[in-house]
């Protein structure tokens, strides 16, 4: 999966990446609640440009990518000087308030996400095989500290489509995979995408705390 992931960047097979600032975020983010100044974990982030604007709404970015081809694209199209250097056995790279680790998620580990306070994805979730999801769901709640908030996108494909990536990922499929270690709150639907049939749908996250 990974060598497929390498390629999509190296060939510009990038259809997934917006040009835009997804429109969830500007619309849900704000209701969350994330204290300003709270760092923003964003699991296999791309060159996304939701992450500027998380850093522009006072929130620190931590970004984790396996292609360093988005990294560089990403730091390219932006403003600042760029400083890099090497931590828990990833490549860094940061430029303003937005670090991007260059690696696999799955090798990010709790010490190194100790200043971590919330997070969003966008493209991560729908962007795994179903065998690997719910590695990705234990492995972010395990990241992420009781009580700290995220939003997440989730995607369904047209009836009978099951290409991918982006996978078809029903709500069923988010709750199950969630809310063993979060409170899972649908906030929305979006309308079917012409041309393709896929409908986003938009989750508010909080990480439980320890059981009692």
């Amino acid at each position: 999966m990974a060598n497929d992931w390498r390629d999509r960047w190296r060939e510009g097979r990038i259809g997934f990446h917006r040009e835009q600032i997804h429109s969830s975020l500007v619309r849900h983010w704000p209701l969350l609640g994330v204290t300003p100044g709270t760092k923003v974990l964003v699991p296999l982030c791309g060159k996304s440009l939701d992450m500027r604007w998380l850093g522009q709404h006072d929130h620190p970015v931590l970004g984790i990518e396996l292609a360093p081809e988005a990294i560089e694209q990403f730091v390219a199209a932006g403003a600042g000087e760029i400083s890099r250097y090497r931590q828990g056995g990833f490549d860094v790279c940061r430029q303003g308030n937005v670090e991007l680790w260059c690696g696999d998620f799955f090798h990010f580990h709790i010490e190194q996400a100790a200043e971590i306070g919330a997070f969003y994805d966008r493209a991560a979730l729908i962007a795994l095989p179903p065998a690997t999801r719910q590695r990705y769901a234990f492995h972010l709640a395990q990241l992420i500290p009781p009580g700290a908030r995220g939003l997440l996108i989730s995607l369904t494909r047209a009836p009978g489509d099951e290409g991918g990536p982006p996978f078809n990922v029903a709500a069923e499929e988010v709750r199950e995979l969630f809310e063993p270690n979060f409170q899972v709150t649908h906030l929305e639907d979006g309308e079917p995408e012409p041309g393709s049939g896929f409908r986003e749908s938009a989750w508010a996250l909080v990480r439980r705390g320890p059981s009692v």
